[in-house]
């Protein structure tokens, strides 16, 4: 414990961001660091919690209180080693994860947890500045070969981790670049692309072989893939969206669009990529837009939509609104339901609680409005409460159900089941293995249902190891 007075001598002091008005005419990422004097300070708050309930709030167990010490000290390189060693990607962490570390931080219940992302951001950033990030190739190769069938970031976890074990590794991804939802979902104010492309450089330095337009179960065989190599690691994700308007009135209207036709695009836009064949452009511009979901996916919706000067941009919850402040004793030190307003948010959005989309309504083929109506505590419709909101461009952002069934799952017959709201596919956490062949593992999204990035990091490393124990008897891999 660096210094046992600092979280009684300093406040929480956090990263800042750019000025709306400055932020929404570009599409770079828009954090202000903090300076390192004021990182140090911000570490120097963690009280080293005999039971740090901060280790059981982060899904890859870093090690908090000891890299908050080693900062505190400007012992930064070392703090480097301590955090990879748990996370393959803190930069990336630092960046998108919504940090349920701080809210288990025992400073939350004063509402003034450590930051610890920020302070995970500045450790990282600091270890590419200094050139400390570098490739680890392994001292000896082991004659196995793996394919990682997907590049998100539980594939990517996992083949940098197979890879310094000495496996040869080989990554197939269906689209032009490496990264799944990194490159292709989270749009670039949030996540700059070149964060994961000096990782993929990284990992190609360390042996790992990038197929890119491969898109196994459509365009490359997947029996022929797990007939080529030793071990095979699923980790597609989860794709196929919700759509609860199936049979709403005014559904087929032209303007009503998945959230994952919409971001992609301008991640490619942003990147100079060229649009797959046959895609529909879909813009924003001088339109009134509604987005429907309100979780992270909807907030890049609305940060998108702003950039591309959309008219205005509505946000529709069926939830209630949540509190603004949650009940500590009922909910610390697990992540609590409470009202969250996101820099997207922040820039524009009006946001509707409690309603329910009962229709579009178009001319000439094209959506100009959606109805609504107000819906209780048991979202049931109030009578009475009918509204219509201008809407040329409907944007679905309600999740995903679970894995596309039509590739890979359906040539090799993959189990998949109900994991609660969504379904993934059948392999346990304990070994990561898929019943249908002694071959075949499973990870991420793909598993377990839509989450977060650092819970696809933890289950890449946990495969990886799985995998690792698998092909050679033993494993000195970290899970």
């Amino acid at each position: 414990m660096g210094k046992p007075t600092g979280f009684l001598e300093l406040d929480r002091s956090d990263r800042t961001y750019e000025p709306v008005e400055a932020r929404i005419k570009h599409w770079h990422e828009f954090v202000v660091p903090l300076a390192e004097d004021n990182v140090r300070k911000q570490a120097s708050r963690c009280m080293d919690c005999g039971i740090p309930f901060c280790h059981n709030g982060c899904p890859v167990n870093n090690q908090i209180p000891d890299w908050n010490d080693l900062v505190y000290t400007g012992d930064f390189k070392t703090a480097a080693l301590n955090l990879h060693s748990t996370n393959n990607f803190p930069d990336v962490t630092g960046r998108v994860c919504p940090a349920p570390c701080e809210a288990a931080c025992t400073l939350n219940i004063e509402d003034k947890p450590v930051t610890i992302k920020t302070i995970e951001y500045a450790i990282a950033e600091r270890a590419w500045k200094e050139g400390w990030v570098t490739p680890q190739p392994p001292e000896r190769k082991t004659g196995k070969k793996v394919a990682v069938i997907g590049s998100g970031p539980a594939g990517l976890a996992a083949a940098q981790q197979l890879a310094r074990a000495g496996h040869e590794v080989h990554v197939y991804e269906k689209n032009a670049r490496p990264g799944g939802l990194l490159v292709y979902g989270i749009p670039d104010f949030k996540l700059e692309k070149s964060v994961i492309a000096r990782r993929i450089k990284q990992m190609e330095a360390e042996g790992v072989r990038f197929h890119c337009n491969q898109h196994i179960g459509k365009t490359v065989s997947a029996k022929d893939i797990e007939d080529k190599h030793d071990a095979v690691l699923i980790a597609v994700g989860s794709e196929h969206p919700f759509d609860f308007f199936a049979k709403t009135p005014g559904r087929e209207l032209d303007g009503i669009h998945y959230a994952m036709e919409f971001l992609p695009q301008q991640n490619r836009r942003v990147a100079g990529e060229r649009q797959p064949t046959g895609t529909r452009e879909i813009s924003a511009k001088d339109k009134h837009v509604v987005v429907i979901g309100g979780g992270d996916t909807g907030s890049d919706c609305i940060g998108t939509s702003i950039r591309q000067g959309a008219k205005s941009v509505t946000q529709l919850e069926i939830m209630p609104k949540p509190p603004e402040k949650e009940n500590k004793a009922l909910t610390w030190p697990n992540w609590p339901m409470k009202l969250r307003i996101s820099s997207s948010q922040a820039e524009g959005a009006m946001t509707e609680f409690s309603v329910q989309t009962t229709g579009f309504e178009g001319a000439d083929g094209k959506v100009k409005k959606l109805h609504l109506v107000h819906v209780d505590g048991k979202m049931q419709p109030i009578p009475g409460s009918e509204q219509t909101l201008e809407a040329e461009l409907v944007l679905f952002a309600m999740g995903f159900a679970g894995p596309v069934e039509t590739d890979l799952v359906k040539e090799l017959a993959l189990p998949v089941v109900p994991r609660g709201r969504f379904k993934g596919l059948d392999a346990t956490e304990k070994d990561y293995k898929l019943g249908t062949s002694p071959k075949l593992f499973a990870a991420g999204d793909i598993r377990r249902g839509q989450s977060l990035v650092v819970w696809a990091i933890r289950e890449g490393r946990q495969a990886a190891a799985s995998i690792d124990e698998f092909l050679m008897g033993a494993t000195t891999l970290p899970r």
